[in-house]
């Protein structure tokens, strides 16, 4: 049943007025964190220094917010958590695999047989056709939809992150059977995964921005002695 692997729902408000800061936490040695972060969901360890989840998110400006009938503020946090992360892994996995694996082909008819050859993301966007971009645009807004469905429809009972696929009573092609434990723990490794693609899309974004290039093209000469360290040993005794 899905039910066991829902998060047990708590009741407590998340309003700033009635939190309680504890000093210290698992994610750094100072600081503190709010009492909202209990540790109930996978990933938890305390690392909030602004106080996002003591704030009543679920309901702000939500259409989908049913009171009584919903997420709890962090819960719905998470889901915002996973959705971005899964974009991360997704755009990290976009800047690094045409350097390194290659591009697709181009048609003539369709923007030209190079129209695919750029390795820069933001240059592709210029040079790819459009219709490439409307079926990245319709894929994402397929998802998203799913998850909007699915949101209505588990209210309170909502596994975030949920969009029917590979979840309990969702469609499960390769027949994923996990325990509540071994589920658990793969919720902490796609939460791990999510926050290093977040960090991971964000340099890679200010390297492309930056450079003008591909991240793939600069590995190379990132690891090159430059030419004055090359040049240095003249000026080094022998054997040093």
């Amino acid at each position: 049943s899905a039910a066991a692997f829902a998060p047990a729902q708590t009741g407590k408000a998340t309003t700033a007025l009635n939190v309680e800061w504890t000093e210290g936490t698992r994610a750094l040695p100072f600081g503190s964190s709010p009492d909202t972060l209990d540790g109930s969901l996978p990933g938890d360890v305390g690392f909030d220094p602004i106080g996002f989840s003591t704030q009543p998110f679920a309901s702000f400006n939500n259409p989908l917010y049913v009171e009584g009938d919903f997420m709890s503020d962090l819960q719905w946090l998470r889901e915002a958590e996973l959705a971005h992360g899964r974009i991360a892994q997704l755009a990290v996995v976009g800047f690094i695999w045409p350097g390194l694996f290659g591009t697709f082909p181009g048609r003539e008819d369709l923007g030209g047989v190079d129209a695919y050859s750029e390795l820069n993301p933001f240059k592709a966007l210029e040079t790819v056709p459009e219709s490439a971009i409307y079926q990245i645009v319709a894929g994402m807004a397929w998802f998203e939809y799913q998850r909007v469905i699915r949101i209505r429809e588990q209210g309170a009972n909502r596994i975030s992150g949920d969009i029917g696929i590979g979840y309990p009573g969702g469609w499960n092609p390769l027949n994923l059977n996990y325990s509540p434990e071994e589920y658990a723990e793969k919720q902490l490794q796609e939460i791990k995964h999510c926050r290093l693609a977040m960090i991971a899309a964000f340099g890679l974004i200010c390297q492309a921005t930056n450079s003008g290039t591909d991240v793939v093209s600069q590995l190379a000469p990132a690891f090159a002695a430059p030419e004055y360290a090359a040049k240095a040993g003249y000026f080094l005794p022998q054997g040093i």
